[in-house]
């Protein structure tokens, strides 16, 4: 702020001290003390100095602003309230002020909390992306090692298929020699007995001609060379046996890597029992579930199953990623996925994603089938001992994953999650113990 001075000083004007309203100047020290000595002017309003003395007095009746009107939410003088201001809310400057004051110490504690919220979303988003940029180093190291095994795998399979092809080759020119060598056998034995014919046909030994005659004109045990041809497009087969044998190891090299990535992500899941249908029977530790003969005889609360033999996991998803696995052993039919809070658990039950449900199951030993609307059949090449279920809630994916053959079974992909999501699972009927096996939930091995 600009500095005030003294308005009676008359050669050297010395910094002001205090400013009167009544008077309308500012004052030094020494000009000061009679407003501090006489009785008439130490009744005069003073204050900390001021240049725009104007602003602080009344504009039509001169007189200091000493009161505020608060059904006006204005500075007023004590002439205004016996005139404008009659029988208005006022009170001193001063006790408004305060309040004031006290207004803006808590809206001061508010900024305060603001600018500490966005030091800590500045922290935050700084950590988030020192995350990130960790995750990034170690996926791009894992990338590299993924493709580095890869240009090994496609070259070792270039090697070996130009071993092979060189192998093949060697065998068909010897195949080849050989044939030429028999036929040219062949040809050298049919140019001698072409000569003995041409010789016999001018002979006048007729009983010598008699006595050859069918030695000569019988049919010879040679090849039916006609038949004989050499294959010419055997390499292309060889290629392509090859590279069908490269696109399943890269593919199954990818699932591995893809299936690694999701394991950083597992969680401990544990079964509900509150939502468990009353057939079924969980462990004391919740992690396995199987159908039993018998409905046991549980409260019929809204979050449990009544009809159908489900249960989900205790803890419920709303962002990020998480994945569990489930060993599915010796069972004829089950069903594994994810279902979402709000989903209907009374009486028959459609499940696919419309119905708030995103699984794949399996029947009949060996029936799978993604619960699609309609349903897709699965043709899997074995059959899964342990199931990986992933999830990536805010990309709107669930996949699933045969654990033990790194291979990938199906995935729901482009969803719109909107509520938590729950790990759901039935064991499904025991069929008189065709299917008493239970689902386990596993422990995950993730090997950074």
């Amino acid at each position: 702020m600009p500095e005030v001075l003294c308005d009676i000083c008359e050669e050297r004007k010395l910094k002001a001290l205090k400013s009167c309203l009544v008077c309308q100047s500012s004052y030094c020290e020494t000009h000061l003390e009679p407003h501090l000595r006489v009785t008439r002017l130490k009744k005069h309003k003073l204050m900390d100095p001021v240049s725009n003395l104007e602003d602080y007095i009344c504009q039509k009746h001169e007189r200091p602003l000493d009161l505020f009107c608060r059904d006006d939410q204005t500075c007023v003088c004590s002439f205004c309230t016996e005139t404008d201001h009659k029988n208005h809310n006022t009170v001193p400057i001063e006790e408004e002020s305060q309040e004031k004051k006290t207004e803006l110490m808590k809206t001061q504690k508010d900024v305060q909390l603001m600018i500490q919220n966005r030091i800590k979303k500045i922290q935050d988003i700084k950590h988030s992306a020192e995350v990130r940029k960790r995750n990034t180093e170690k996926e791009k190291a894992v990338r590299v090692e993924l493709f580095t095994d890869l240009i090994r795998s496609i070259e070792r399979h270039q090697t070996e298929l130009l071993e092979m092809m060189e192998e093949q080759q060697k065998a068909a020119e010897k195949q080849e020699q050989e044939l030429i060598e028999e036929l040219e056998q062949e040809i050298t034995e049919l140019k001698m007995r072409n000569t003995e014919l041409e010789q016999l046909s001018h002979t006048e030994d007729h009983l010598h001609l008699l006595q050859i005659h069918s030695s000569l004109c019988s049919s010879r045990n040679t090849r039916n060379w006609p038949e004989i041809s050499m294959k010419t497009d055997e390499s292309l087969e060889t290629l392509r046996r090859a590279l069908t044998q490269l696109k399943d190891t890269i593919d199954e090299k990818l699932t591995l890597t893809e299936l690694k990535w999701m394991q950083q992500y597992a969680v401990d899941v544990t079964l509900d029992p509150d939502t468990a249908h009353p057939n079924l029977i969980l462990s004391d530790d919740g992690k396995q579930v199987r159908h039993g003969d018998i409905r046991q005889k549980l409260p019929d609360t809204p979050e449990r199953f009544d009809y159908c033999v489900n249960v989900l996991g205790k803890e419920g998803f709303s962002s990020g990623r998480f994945y569990f696995e489930v060993q599915v052993k010796g069972k004829t039919d089950w069903d594994l996925g994810v279902a979402r809070e709000s989903i209907n658990r009374k009486g028959e039950i459609t499940v696919n994603p419309s119905d708030g449900y995103w699984t794949v199951v399996l029947r009949n030993g060996d029936e799978y089938k993604a619960c699609e609307d309609p349903s897709v059949s699965l043709s899997l090449r074995v059959k899964p001992q342990r199931v990986g279920v992933f999830v990536d809630y805010d990309e709107g994916l669930v996949s699933f994953y045969d654990v033990e053959s790194s291979s990938h079974i199906y995935s729901f992909t482009a969803q719109s999650f909107t509520e938590k999501l729950y790990p759901f699972f039935s064991p499904y009927l025991n069929d008189g113990g065709e299917n008493s096996s239970p689902l386990i939930i596993t422990p995950v091995s993730y090997n950074k």
